[in-house]
Order: C-alpha cells, then sequence, then structure tokens
C-alpha cells in the first residue's frame, strides 16, 4: 500500500532544449495527473548543483538522486537507446524499483519483429515490477491537431495524453509485489552502491544509508 508520495527517477536524454524543456514539461503533467501521488525528480536540476564538476561527480550524483528515488521513468525513444538511461534502468533494477519504459518513437529498432518483443534490444525488457508505453508520438500529434488549430492547446493536451499512461503504468507496477524484502534491503542496496564505487560508497557507509533505508520501508513498496 502506497504511504507517502512516491519520488520518480527522470532517466532520459538531456543534451538540448527539446530534451530539457519536454522533460520539464512532461514531469509537471504526470504530476497533475497524479494528483502529486509521483513527484518527478529531473536529473538535469540535480546537476546544476554538482561542485567541483567532473564527469564522476556528475555521474556519483545522478546515482545518489536514483536510490533516492522511488521508481524510474525512462525514456526509450531513438534508434539507438541512450547508454547512460539504459544503465540507470539496470541499476534500479537491481533493487527492484518499480519502472515504466517510456517510447513515443515510431521508429522500430532491435527485436520487434519477435511476438514478445519490444522496439529496442530484447536484453531491457522482461523485467519484474516493469510496464512499456508505447505510443506513437506523430499519429498522436496529428489527432489532436486535426480537431484544434491552437498550438498551445495542442501542445498541452498531448503532454497530458502522454502523462495518463504513465500515471497508469506507474499505478500498475507500484501495485506489483516486490522480490526484494525488507529485512534484504540494507545488503542489497549496499550491493549495488558497491559495485558502483566512486564517492557514493562514503557516503552511504556514514548517514546515507540509514536515511536511505527507512525511506524505502516507508514507501510502502516492499514487504
Amino acid at each position: 500500500m502506497q504511504k507517502k508520495t512516491l519520488k520518480v527517477y527522470w532517466a532520459g536524454d538531456l543534451f538540448d532544449a527539446k530534451d530539457l524543456c519536454g522533460n520539464m514539461l512532461l514531469a509537471a503533467a504526470v504530476e497533475k495527473f497524479s494528483q502529486n501521488r509521483y513527484r518527478i525528480m529531473l536529473p538535469q536540476n540535480g546537476e546544476s548543483e554538482v561542485v567541483n564538476r567532473t564527469s564522476q561527480s556528475i555521474r556519483d550524483a545522478d546515482f545518489e538522486l536514483l536510490f533516492n528515488c522511488d521508481c524510474i521513468v525512462a525514456n526509450f525513444d531513438g534508434t539507438d537507446l541512450d547508454s547512460g538511461t539504459v544503465v540507470e534502468f539496470c541499476f534500479a533494477k537491481m533493487v527492484d524499483m518499480p519502472a515504466v519504459l517510456l517510447r513515443t518513437d515510431f521508429r522500430h529498432s532491435g527485436d520487434h519483429e519477435l511476438a514478445d518483443g519490444d522496439p529496442w534490444n530484447l536484453m531491457c525488457s522482461h523485467y519484474p515490477r516493469t510496464r512499456s508505453v508505447h505510443l506513437n508520438a506523430m499519429v498522436l500529434y496529428h489527432d489532436l491537431q486535426l480537431n484544434n488549430s491552437n498550438n498551445l492547446t495542442i501542445m498541452q493536451e498531448y503532454l497530458d495524453r502522454i502523462a495518463q499512461e504513465i500515471v497508469a503504468a506507474l499505478d500498475n507496477v507500484t501495485a506489483c509485489k516486490s522480490w526484494l524484502k525488507t529485512s534484504e534491503l540494507a545488503s542489497q542496496y549496499e550491493r549495488a552502491v558497491k559495485s558502483i564505487g566512486g564517492s557514493l560508497v562514503e557516503r552511504f557507509d556514514n548517514m546515507m544509508g540509514q536515511k536511505l533505508i527507512e525511506e524505502k520501508i516507508f514507501s510502502g513498496l516492499f514487504d
């Protein structure tokens, strides 16, 4: 049973203006349609707070934000999935984080021709407590454009439609039973942190680890 507002890590591209603005707009729509059951955490915001910016310090900050979240939405758009997003998704699965894989890209790649395949490499599919949301961005856009000529109205309804699908999928995965027990949380997160290394290990060994596990138990997502 969900006991609090759940924090959702928003994994995906954040490399250009379309990425950054799109992430912000869709995140706001998800929060609105979930009536704040889900609070979206954008790595693009957390990265701006990193002091002494290096590739490792930015990486460590992203992982710390990920582990402090309760769920993950991973954007799986593109003919080739963003490698950073895939890494974050894999570590989220290592700690049995409920996950939604979002694809609005109408192009196909990977193993989509298999009967149970997705439009990406099969190694990124078929995980516990994970649901895929597949939408054809262009078809949805044209459908909305036929009924409205105001660009701002089209954009808002466009975001709302996608957000509704994401919220429904988040409701689904957060209701799924976890394979990871509360008694195993500390040891499993410790394994994940040690696998990553870097500055995360020291912070986890100090106060971050205890607080993190207490938050996971309070989330109601683990038995």
